[in-house]
């Protein structure tokens, strides 16, 4: 998280997008791993479409991750109103 504010503060959005999803990805790991589902040599990507799967999930968590999921535009910018950065916090709370 640290990574994707100071990417941020530089106006590098695209590399904090990068580090969020890479936070949300270890957010999932352990998540996972307090399941009892071991993920090693998975991607953060990989692990964050697991945990999609999973039964039970608030739906607000379910957006996180579809927004974490995303792909970005011709322009690499996703819509105005998602914020990985702050969603992968929210996620990680």
């Amino acid at each position: 998280m640290q990574r994707a504010q100071a990417a941020r503060a530089e106006g590098n959005e695209g590399r904090a997008r990068v580090c969020a999803r890479r936070a949300a990805g270890v957010v999932a790991n352990e998540y996972l791993m307090r399941q009892g589902v071991n993920t090693p040599g998975m991607t953060a990507m990989e692990r964050l479409k697991l945990l999609q799967t999973w039964p039970d999930l608030p739906p607000e968590t379910r957006d996180i991750i579809a927004h974490m999921l995303m792909r970005v535009d011709r322009d690499y910018s996703l819509p105005p109103d998602i914020d990985l950065v702050a969603e992968a916090q929210k996620l990680a709370e």
